[in-house]
């Protein structure tokens, strides 16, 4: 019973194993492949990648686009709820922490930029190589600039606020 109790409290401190870190099998690997091509289709079918929905939302002419994402901003809320309530912990045992986030300018800027790009684009990240796979090929672009700005972002992020 000590055994258990001391263990718990060691893996109190302890942060989130990083994936990355760790030496898997290629097959391993497999599974992120599988939830991609699974999220990939569901982009797909509910329209979620679709250039005249998000143009649409931009132009505030349809309610499909705010509902998708209100409904993942409400499951998100409960999600974290729960985490927190019920103190669930990773797969592998470790207590989730959610930090608090301190209010930043920079957020500001960032969701505008990022916003902007959506508008003008018609795509966000996380659909862009859904996009891709149903034939929107002119959408390379988007993400070869994704990237692209990644790497500007990686590079200057300590002159930036935050």
């Amino acid at each position: 019973m000590t055994d258990l109790k001391e263990n718990d409290i060691r893996h109190q401190d302890t942060a989130c194993t990083n994936e990355s870190n760790l030496n898997h099998p290629w097959y391993h690997h497999l599974k992120y492949l599988v939830t991609g091509i699974i999220f990939g289709i569901i982009f797909v079918k509910a329209e979620v990648i679709s250039w005249f929905r998000i143009q649409e939302m931009f132009r505030l002419q349809s309610f499909h686009m705010y509902g998708i994402i209100g409904s993942a901003i409400f499951v998100g809320m409960i999600s974290v709820g729960i985490i927190k309530k019920f103190r669930i912990k990773t797969i592998d045992g470790e207590s989730i922490r959610i930090p608090s986030k301190k209010f930043s300018k920079g957020q500001i800027y960032g969701g505008l930029i990022f916003g902007f790009g959506w508008a003008m684009t018609g795509a966000c990240p996380g659909p862009l190589f859904a996009q891709i796979g149903t034939g929107a090929l002119a959408v390379t672009i988007t993400l070869l600039s994704a990237i692209a700005g990644t790497w500007v972002y990686g590079y200057v992020r300590d002159k930036l606020p935050h």
